[in-house]
């Protein structure tokens, strides 16, 4: 009887030893690989990229001015409407502003690939974007963009909306 329970428990043992092996390369596997993650540098998140457009369509618009002010917006957007209104301002004999609010011309929002909003472009009478904004802009600033851009040199920022 003393032989057979030898017997039985000699399996037994190597289990338990084929476990306890098991379990240490497990355990050593986890800890190499939470040592390399910590190694390895994560990349930053890929950031979205608001591009304006660099060239219009003049015969998208209405408007018929020399200079062209669109405004990309939204209703859903607060900001968007304190921009067309800053935008409103610059209406003129020689400058046309244009607002295409998303829901009433999302074919003009997908042509130009316009994926956020408020987006502010000025544009010549052969539709070449001079400046642009994304986001929320100061009346001055605005502003003074249209003005370098139908008189270069006028502004004493000439790289706004660049």
């Amino acid at each position: 009887i003393t032989a057979v329970l030898v017997l039985l428990m000699i399996p037994a043992g190597l289990i338990m030893v084929q476990v306890f092996i098991a379990s240490a390369v497990v355990a050593v596997a986890v800890v190499v690989g939470l040592v390399l993650r910590r190694r390895q540098q994560v990349a930053a998140p890929t950031q979205v990229h608001q591009a304006l457009p660099a060239q219009l369509d003049r015969a998208d618009f209405a408007a018929t001015q020399p200079w062209l002010v669109v405004v990309f917006s939204s209703a859903s957007c607060h900001t968007c409407a304190d921009v067309v209104r800053k935008a409103g301002v610059l209406e003129s004999d020689e400058v046309g502003v244009v607002d295409v609010e998303f829901t009433a011309n999302r074919q003009l929002h997908l042509k130009y690939r316009i994926d956020a909003v408020p987006i502010v472009v000025v544009a010549d009478a052969q539709g070449v974007v001079h400046a642009g904004f994304v986001g929320l802009v100061t009346a001055t600033d605005l502003w003074a963009a249209v003005a370098e851009a139908r008189q270069p040199g006028s502004s004493p920022e000439p790289e706004l909306g660049q």
